[in-house]
């Protein structure tokens, strides 16, 4: 139904109908899109916490040089890049990217450069 709201016109208050369907459809709307955004936000964070476990995971591991890689996220895909010392290396900094919660898919842009020494 509708209710009866006061409104000001040229002349002072004067009375007019507001149609309270419209008006909880168009709330209804708002609130989807706000649903929407916080989810993309969502996306977002949880993809920052992915690229930061992947990063706190190889920084504690003897093998990886957490340092000389990148690790972005999007979506859950995890692009792996910079270099590495050894295939052994890269293959393990491949390892605990995709044995990381939230991971879909790790793409694999990491360059074996190979010390002096080994």
């Amino acid at each position: 139904g509708n209710a009866m709201l006061g409104r000001w016109g040229a002349d002072g208050p004067s009375l007019g109908t507001v149609d309270k369907r419209a008006v909880r459809g168009r709330l209804n709307q708002l609130d989807e899109r706000a649903g929407r955004v916080a989810d993309n936000v969502g996306a977002y964070m949880s993809d920052a916490e992915v690229s930061g476990k992947i990063k706190s995971t190889m920084a504690l591991d003897e093998l990886v040089r957490a340092r000389t890689i990148d690790v972005p996220t999007t979506g859950g895909v995890v692009t792996l890049g910079g270099t590495v010392r050894s295939i052994a290396e890269r293959d393990q900094a491949l390892t605990l990217a995709r044995d990381t919660a939230g991971v879909t898919q790790v793409v694999d842009r990491l360059v074996v450069v190979p010390s002096n020494g080994t």
